[in-house]
Order: C-alpha cells, then sequence, then structure tokens
C-alpha cells in the first residue's frame, strides 16, 4: 500500500502531527472522482480541511478536541499537543482516514448526500 497517512512525532516543540498525502496514488484518483461527483471538491489540501471540518463534528466530535490544521496544495496536516489523550485521537484519525480511502464509496455518498452542506475552499 502506498503510504498516505502517518503520525510524525515532533519531540522538540511536543507536537503530533497527522499527515495525510493527498498527492499520493490512491487519495489522488479519488480526489478526482470526488470532484467528478461535485463540481467544488476540488481536493486539495484546503478542501481536504472543508471536508473533515464538515465530517469530523457530525461523525467524530472528539477528534477535533484539541486539533489544529494546517492544509497546504499537496497534503493535509492536523497537530495535537503531545499528550495521552491526543496520541488516541491522532491514532483514531489516521484510522479514519484510512478507512475512508480504502473504502471510498463512503467519501462518494457523503459527497452526493451531503455536499452542498460542505464550506468547499
Amino acid at each position: 500500500m502506498d503510504k498516505y497517512v502517518a503520525i510524525v512525532e515532533h519531540e522538540d516543540s511536543k507536537k503530533l502531527s497527522v499527515c495525510f498525502w493527498i498527492e499520493k496514488e490512491k487519495p489522488f484518483v479519488i480526489g478526482e472522482k470526488m470532484y467528478e461527483i461535485h463540481s467544488e471538491a476540488y481536493m486539495n489540501g484546503y478542501n481536504w480541511e472543508a471536508f473533515f471540518n464538515y465530517y469530523l463534528p457530525k461523525y467524530y466530535p472528539d477528534i477535533t478536541a484539541n486539533m489544529n490544521t494546517d492544509p497546504e496544495a499537496g497534503s493535509y496536516i492536523a497537530y495535537y499537543e503531545m499528550n495521552p489523550e491526543n496520541e488516541k485521537r491522532a491514532k483514531k484519525f489516521v484510522e479514519i482516514i484510512c478507512d475512508l480511502i480504502e473504502n471510498e464509496e463512503k467519501l462518494y455518498s457523503i459527497l452526493k448526500n451531503e455536499g452542498d452542506h460542505i464550506e468547499w475552499d
């Protein structure tokens, strides 16, 4: 499997990062399909942020506690302060991303049924 998501620990700043590299093959292809389904879903890092800003509070509200983000054109990064609770959140967020990418029909269904409720970039 092409590694498209990982947790990176920053000991110097005592932070954890969930790094989602959206230009890796599988997320990139899925992003193109998402755009075909919903014309505002051009899936750069900013629109992945828009998607997660909608999806996480609705389905996994605990994940967003203590979370900051830094989207870019080719990636989406979520930051947490390093502590046991946030480590659990980061691991769960990786599981969520993997589940969505490995079961992309979930993404497509959300776009078809709820895409107009997402505040796209």
